[in-house]
């Protein structure tokens, strides 16, 4: 995505993705503390996720990135503050009410056996049935959407474990998408993805908030992509947001220093003013053994 401060929309799309006429939801955590049994990987994190943007989180392995979307998502119960959706404790929501308000992509999911394409992505539609609901139309527009959108009708048919890596990533958003939720939570969309790939998915991220008003939230490893594609960047280490604001703001050599540990020069992408990170070495903490 074009993410220079000048050109970066002035307005929230107020339309959710599927089109309906709900306001878009909003996300945010009020010092939330996040781990795994007695160890806190998340630690006092205040974020308020930009609405109908994109937002990329970004940060060294291990420095609480994916936790802070499990966070996101209900899959981690806070150990400390809170996860709010429009202003109600997300873990006071029954499961069928988030489901129908967040979609979260995690990393690798697991593939059932033997199930198509428009079968796994018909799975994204769960949560809008109830007791004495049935499929029906809206359903059926819903998936022919999602699968039209992502470029895959003509794989419909197709098992999904016979597919490339890039095309189960496209129907694993297919899903999400079928969901029509306001928001959307990208644990690594591009892990194991070749550039073109990678492209591919992220050009689809961000038509998500560009044309449909989605909030989106995405963990990415690639600090330039993110950079691109991203209205809004979160910069984590240990467990805590070191900056977080437009790229042109956040990518800086410091921050790149500070964050990963990397003494950088930052250039300015001529096609799309994005930051580009150009690495020199690593930087060693003081003290530290050569």
């Amino acid at each position: 995505m074009t993410v220079t401060e000048t050109d970066q929309p002035t307005t929230a799309h107020p339309v959710p993705a599927g089109g309906d006429d709900r306001p878009a939801a909003r996300l945010r955590t009020d010092a939330v503390r996040l781990g795994y049994g007695d160890r806190v990987v998340v630690d006092g994190v205040s974020l308020d996720v930009p609405t109908g943007r994109t937002t990329a989180v970004v940060g060294p392995n291990g420095c609480g990135k994916s936790t802070l979307l499990r966070g996101l998502g209900r899959l981690l119960r806070p150990v400390g503050g809170s996860v709010l959706l429009d202003g109600d404790e997300i873990g006071t929501l029954s499961t069928r009410e988030v489901a129908r308000r967040v979609g979260l992509l995690p990393q690798q999911p697991v593939v059932p056996e033997g199930v198509t394409v428009l079968e796994l992505v018909e799975r994204g539609r769960h949560p809008h049935h109830g007791l004495f609901r049935t499929w029906g139309r809206a359903d059926e527009e819903a998936v022919a959407a999602a699968l039209e959108r992502t470029d895959l009708v003509h794989l419909a048919g197709v098992p999904v474990d016979s597919l490339s890596g890039g095309q189960r990533q496209r129907v694993w958003l297919a899903l999400v998408l079928a969901q029509q939720t306001p928001v959307l939570l990208l644990d690594e969309p591009t892990s194991f993805l070749d550039v073109a790939h990678q492209l591919d998915v992220l050009d689809l991220v961000r038509g998500l908030s560009e044309d449909a008003g989605s909030t989106v939230v995405m963990v990415l490893h690639d600090l330039g992509m993110a950079a691109r594609y991203a209205d809004h960047l979160v910069a984590m280490r240990d467990g805590a947001i070191v900056a977080e604001g437009p790229p042109g703001e956040v990518v800086t050599p410091a921050v790149v220093e500070e964050v990963f540990g990397v003494s950088a020069s930052v250039l300015t992408d001529p096609d799309t003013g994005t930051p580009v990170v150009v690495p020199r070495r690593r930087v060693r903490p003081e003290g530290a053994h050569r």
